[in-house]
């Protein structure tokens, strides 16, 4: 092979350079996953899982009813829990009341008869005046008859005065005391009555049913999840860009999302770029970005379902940005 000329190997040495630099270019794309924002349905109260009304796969309506938690015990307490309202309620009404009507008859009657008692006093004392006025009886006959007098008037006002007292509600602290005791039975009340209502769980959106963790008979403690559901929603593209490139990306930008069996490249719009910087996630095996710190961003779909939890995804930036 003919010796090249001196000048040609550093022309050959700068050509291999720039062709190296040209492969270390770094592409215009971000690689990442699908992610699911999963909803873990529960009751706040623990209870044996009565009756499970959805199966894993199937998709639900908003209000669907999932499961049921048996309720006797809540039921027997908001029972208990009305009892104790009405009493409570017949008990403020009857502060606001007087006496019955057969108690305000012995009431009248007995200001009858003190009334009749001091006009028989009355009587009395002229007939004794008049007497002692004619020398037939003593003066000391008068004085008994002015003091039988005066207890028959303090009788008369006695009675007169219980009458009065008859038609009277209780004492106002009385009422505000009762009435409080109604008050707090009405929210006992309201609380059994949530109580009951927290043992049957519906779905709080349209979704898919995810996973479930329990099965009738078995008993579910207090805010464990029974299943989980996924809203469309809720999946979003989770991705990594290098250090580099984050001046880039921003929220509210859109990128576009590409995957194995997902036909056409789809849009998205960035949601989150995290603040701080991570390494690479095992699951990504490009040896390109492997052991580099990156930034997490993600974004959602701008039509909900195209994604599947889990599933790799090549990201670009949309055109003009």
């Amino acid at each position: 092979m003919p010796a090249l000329p001196r000048l040609t190997w550093p022309l050959l040495l700068l050509a291999a350079t720039l062709l190296a630099a040209c492969s270390d270019k770094p592409v215009a794309g971000w690689s990442g996953y699908a992610e699911g924002d999963y909803l873990y349905i529960a009751a706040p109260i623990a209870g044996r899982l009565d009756t499970l009304a959805v199966q894993a796969g199937q998709q639900v309506k908003k209000d669907t009813p999932l499961f049921a938690l048996d309720d006797e015990a809540e039921r027997d307490a908001q029972l208990q829990a009305a009892a104790l309202q009405y009493a409570a309620q017949a008990q403020a009404a009857d502060t606001t009341k007087g006496r019955r009507a057969d108690e305000l008859a012995v009431t009248q009657a007995q200001v009858r008869q003190a009334q009749a008692a001091v006009t028989l006093t009355q009587n009395d004392l002229t007939r004794q005046q008049q007497l002692a006025t004619q020398g037939f009886v003593a003066p000391a006959r008068v004085t008994d008859a002015q003091t039988a007098l005066q207890q028959a008037q303090a009788g008369l006002a006695q009675a007169t005065a219980a009458l009065r007292v008859a038609h009277l509600p209780a004492r106002e602290d009385e009422r505000t005391a009762a009435q409080a005791s109604a008050t707090a039975a009405s929210a006992a009340v309201q609380q059994a009555q949530w109580r009951t209502g927290q043992k049957q769980q519906t779905s709080p959106a349209d979704a898919t049913v995810a996973e479930i963790f329990y099965r009738p008979g078995e008993f579910v403690g207090a805010g464990q999840p029974v299943l989980s559901l996924l809203p469309p929603g809720n999946v979003k593209a989770r991705f990594f860009v290098p250090e580099a490139a984050l001046p880039s990306v921003a929220a509210g930008q859109t990128v576009r999302i590409s995957c194995d069996g997902c036909g056409a490249a789809f849009t998205a719009r960035i949601t989150r770029v995290a603040t701080q910087a991570e390494f690479t996630p095992p699951v990504i095996y490009s040896n390109a970005q492997r052991a580099k710190m990156m930034f997490m961003v993600e974004a959602l779909p701008d039509q909900p379902g195209q994604l599947h939890p889990g599933q790799p995804l090549d990201v670009q930036p949309a055109a003009g940005q």
